[in-house]
């Protein structure tokens, strides 16, 4: 099997090494609508502010936006007709009875890439995956090239193709009008912003710069109303840490590299093993997880950090699913999803391998598992302490490597939230809300989606069951209850409708999608690995 170098000699992850195909437009039948008018009929409806659900509800959309929520009596009582509003007798209309079903705004994850040709080269196969999960928005960091991305997002933008609305982040000195330069000076920093700008980007994805540059990257994004996220990385975080990128301008980090440096108690950078070598990826990642006890939970320095990320308004957005494999290779690795929907070349990807980024379990022990555990629960108390604070938490993923599945490591995100010490109510809450104001911020606008409300386009979920009882109903595959009557466990859940701008997507069929794409792909290697990680 052929691999791919995917990593620098920075240790900066390349997504794609090839150009992906690009998703087919829609076909006749993918997605209903949008409609001149539809009524979703009894849902109990999670608004995404944080409030508490609330039902029955008729909730009626216009073409792509909300223009009714109307309540129309109280649990366990029948339905008066006459309170409900009248469906349309002109035009092309639908009513969806959501009784007993469960209605949240569409999940925004902030942290995606597409996949690539060497492990995921069909784009159609992760957007469906995406949207089966409930996910509305991503915000591609990036999503693939330049070009490419511009042009994904324009589609889905005017829904020529089944995907979720993109949000077009880029690296900077990306594109081909820049294929034969550097960024080498601030100068240089200010003319690729007014390019990625010019050109359609939303903001700009960075890694730890040095400093005159990383500040002449964020004063144009910034004065040209663009985002931005940062992964600080590790090869250049003694001089670029969060703390120091926040104090520039960055609007958010995403990760974890660059927070726990910033507030080290007795040492300035990490005291790596003096054998180290970064290009060795399992001394990167079985290394980083040694910080969990740098730090001191409570003391000045963390308590310090917290107030200053809060007073400017800094937005963390954690992606912890995409390294807990870290702390239980095993669970990861055998999930339940990955025999129907992960792509032989997707599993062939994880296998560990010096070559493919992510795949680092070379020689993988219990104490590299309890470091991360460890490192997670340092980790999760400072997340769960800034969201008390006020402090804004978002969802990502980044999924595509280290065991973790577009769309699942979505909702696996939510579940880890949960464990961090957040609510339910807060975990969709960082899941729709605050990601859409994270996405709006830059732009000094309200927000368009993220919150069932009158006047926001019509991006929307409906569950069977209820995802506060249990955020595992939002997977894809549902989650495993016991059936008294039949004395036998069966799978529940799993999103029945993803609605983006109005078109309502059969969730099941899009999973089903997938599945075919899964099965064409094993029929046609069939010396494909059978388990992820496990080789026939």
């Amino acid at each position: 099997m052929k691999r791919i170098l995917l990593v620098t000699l920075l240790s900066v992850p390349l997504w794609v090494s090839a150009q992906m195909i690009g998703a087919p437009d829609r076909k006749a039948g993918e997605g209903e609508g949008p409609f001149d008018q539809l009524i979703i009929r009894g849902v109990t409806m999670i608004d995404g502010t944080g409030a508490p659900p609330t039902g029955p509800v008729d909730i009626v959309v216009e073409n792509n936006k909300i223009v009714q929520i109307k309540s129309v009596g109280v649990p366990h009582i029948a339905i008066d007709p006459a309170r409900r509003p009248k469906l349309a007798t002109k035009g092309k209309v639908k009513e969806i009875d959501a009784t007993g079903k469960y209605l949240m705004p569409g999940i925004i994850d902030l942290h995606v890439h597409t996949g690539g040709p060497e492990k995921a080269p069909e784009a159609e196969y992760t957007y469906k995956l995406w949207m089966a999960n409930g996910i509305t928005t991503v915000r591609g960091v990036p999503t693939g090239e330049f070009e490419w991305s511009l042009s994904e997002k324009n589609r889905s933008a005017s829904n020529k193709i089944v995907a979720p609305r993109i949000v077009n982040f880029q690296v900077p000195g990306s594109g081909k009008e820049w294929k034969d330069r550097k960024i080498l000076t601030p100068a240089d920093a200010k003319e690729w912003v007014q390019y990625a700008k010019k050109n359609g980007v939303d903001g700009l994805k960075m890694f730890s710069f040095r400093p005159e540059i990383m500040k002449a990257l964020l004063d144009e994004a910034n004065a040209l109303g663009m985002g931005s996220t940062a992964h600080l990385a590790q090869s250049g975080v003694a001089q670029m840490n969060a703390l120091d990128a926040a104090r520039l301008g960055l609007t958010s980090m995403t990760h974890f590299y660059g927070l726990f440096e910033s507030m080290y108690e007795n040492h300035d950078v990490q005291p790596w093993p003096l054998d180290i070598n970064y290009g060795d990826e399992q001394h990167r990642f079985g290394q980083v997880a040694r910080q969990w006890n740098l730090v001191k939970p409570g003391g000045e320095k963390w308590n310090a950090l917290l107030d200053e990320f809060l007073k400017l308004d800094f937005y963390i957005n954690p992606t912890m699913t995409i390294y807990v494999a870290g702390r239980d290779v095993m669970a990861a690795r055998n999930a339940d999803w990955h025999a129907k929907y992960t792509l032989p070349t997707q599993q062939d990807f994880y296998t560990p391998s010096r070559l493919s980024h992510g795949a680092y379990w070379f020689d993988w022990t219990t104490e590299d598992e309890v470091a991360w555990k460890n490192f997670y629960r340092v980790w999760m108390q400072f997340l769960n302490e800034y969201k008390n604070r006020g402090g804004k938490v978002t969802v990502g993923s980044d999924s595509g490597f280290i065991y973790n599945l577009f769309g699942f490591g979505t909702i696996q995100e939510l579940e880890l939230l949960q464990e961090a010490g957040f609510h339910p109510l807060e975990v969709i809450r960082a899941a729709t809300m605050y990601g859409a104001e994270e996405i709006f911020k830059p732009l000094k606008k309200p927000i368009e989606f993220g919150v069932i409300r009158e006047g926001l386009l019509a991006d929307m979920v409906i569950v069977d069951e209820n995802p506060l009882q249990n955020l595992k109903v939002l997977y894809g595959t549902g989650a495993v209850r016991l059936n008294d009557e039949t004395g036998k466990p069966e799978r529940v859940g799993g999103v029945k409708y993803t609605i983006k701008d109005g078109i309502v997507y059969d969730a099941k069929q899009l999973l089903k999608d997938v599945e075919q794409m899964v099965n064409k792909q094993k029929a046609e290697r069939p010396d494909a690995t059978k388990v992820s990680g496990q080789q026939n």
